[in-house]
C-alpha cells in the first residue's frame, strides 16, 4: 500500500516506544509467490521494513479459492507457518478473501486458521463470501474481520438522492457512515471491523461507533430503513441478481454473481466504475477467469435461478459492456503478472 511505503512508515512510528502497545497485521501478497523463497524474502523484508521480530495478525492476501491454496502448499506453505507460529514470527495465521461464497467455506475448512477477513457492507449482504460466509466462519469458532465496510465509500458518497434521504431523515439522528457501520457491529459473528479514515474527525466518528455500538442493538423500525435502501439500490441495478449462488457452478466456467455484480455496480453510479473489479474480481487473480464470454448460452443456470433471469441473454450484456477489444490481451498482462 502507498507505494510500498506503509510498512516502513509505520515502522518508524512503532520504532518510537510502541510496539509492544499494538497489533500489527499484514500480508503475503499470494500473487507474489512464484517460488518457496520467495514467502521468506518477503516476510523478512516486511520484517525489516517493520522494524520487528513478529506480526501478530499474519493474512495470505486475497486468497482466490482452494486452488490457490494448493498451490502455496505445493511451496511448503504449512510448515513454514508452523515454523513461524513455533519461533513466535507470526502469533495467528489467516486468510483475506474475495470471491464466492462457496470457495469460501471450502478455504475456511481447507485449514486449521486463526481468523479470517471478509468484504462486508449492507450493501454486500449477499455477495462474496456474505452473510452465509459470515454465520459459518463464525460457527467454526473463527474471528472474523470485516473489511469494506462502506464499500470504498460508496454506501456513503455519491449515493441516489433518494437513497439519501432515508437516511436524513432516520431517527436517531447519524451520519450515513455511522448507520453502515452500526449495520455491521450489529452483528455478533464480527470480530474486528477495519473502516479506512483520512481525517481525525473520521478517526473520532470511528471510536466513538465502535465503543458505544453493540450486537443486537438495532430494533426492527431502524434495520427496516436498511432494507428500504436497498430497495431503492435494487431498483437501480441492471440484473436483479441476489448472489444466492444456485446457478453455480457454470459449467464453463463463469462466476455468473460476481459478473452481474459488477454490472450492477457500474449503473448504480450512473454509468461509471465497476471495469476494474470486473477485471479483479472474474479472474485477474485466481487460476481459472470467470469472465462473461465464456457462457456457452447452455441455460442451464436459467433452470435453478430462482429469480428468472435471462442469464444467458444479461451475460451477453455484461460482455458488451466490460470486454472491449482490448480486454483480453490486458487480462493475459495481468493474470501473467499476477502469476
Amino acid at each position: 500500500y502507498h507505494g510500498g511505503k506503509s510498512e516502513a512508515f509505520l515502522g518508524k512510528v512503532l520504532a518510537k516506544g510502541y510496539r509492544d502497545r499494538v497489533k500489527i497485521a499484514t500480508k503475503l501478497p499470494v500473487f507474489s509467490v512464484r517460488k518457496a523463497s520467495d514467502i521468506d524474502k518477503v516476510f523478512n523484508n516486511q520484517l525489516e521494513r517493520l522494524q520487528t521480530n513478529r506480526i501478530d495478525y499474519y493474512l495470505m492476501h486475497m486468497l482466490p479459492d482452494v486452488n490457490a491454496w494448493e498451490r502455496l502448499k505445493s511451496f511448503g506453505i504449512i510448515q513454514w507457518i508452523e515454523e513461524k507460529k513455533q519461533s513466535g514470527q507470526i502469533k495467528n495465521i489467516g486468510f483475506s478473501y474475495h470471491g464466492s461464497k462457496a470457495e469460501f467455506k471450502r478455504l475456511i475448512d481447507a485449514y486449521d486458521w486463526d481468523f479470517c477477513q471478509i468484504q462486508y457492507n449492507y450493501l454486500d449482504e449477499n455477495s462474496q463470501a456474505g452473510k452465509e460466509g459470515l454465520l459459518y466462519a463464525a460457527a467454526k469458532g473463527l474471528p472474523v474481520i470485516i473489511m469494506e465496510p462502506l464499500r470504498g465509500g460508496t454506501i456513503v458518497n455519491k449515493l441516489p438522492d433518494d437513497v439519501n434521504n432515508i437516511w436524513q431523515s432516520a431517527q436517531p439522528k447519524r451520519s450515513i457512515a455511522e448507520w453502515a457501520l452500526r449495520w455491521i457491529w450489529n452483528h455478533t459473528e464480527v470480530t474486528l471491523l477495519l473502516s479506512g479514515m483520512s481525517t481525525m474527525e473520521q478517526v473520532m466518528e470511528n471510536v466513538h461507533i465502535a465503543s458505544d455500538a453493540l450486537p443486537n442493538a438495532m430494533d426492527a423500525e431502524e434495520l427496516a430503513l436498511f432494507d428500504q435502501a436497498r430497495q431503492i439500490l435494487s431498483s437501480k441495478t441492471k440484473v436483479n441478481c441476489t448472489a444466492c449462488g444456485y446457478c453455480m457452478p457454470c459449467p464453463a466456467g463463469v462466476d455468473i454473481p460476481t459478473c452481474f455484480a459488477c454490472y450492477n455496480l457500474k449503473y448504480l453510479k450512473g454509468g461509471k466504475g465497476g471495469r476494474f473489479l470486473y477485471i479483479r474480481d472474474t479472474g485477474a487473480w485466481t487460476k481459472h477467469a470467470g469472465i462473461a464470454s465464456k457462457c456457452v448460452k447452455c441455460k442451464k443456470c436459467e433452470k435453478h435461478c430462482p429469480q428468472g433471469i435471462a442469464v444467458s441473454d444479461r451475460l451477453a450484456e455484461v460482455t458488451k459492456e466490460f470486454e472491449g477489444v482490448l480486454f483480453k490481451p490486458m487480462m493475459a498482462v495481468i493474470r501473467k503478472f499476477m502469476g
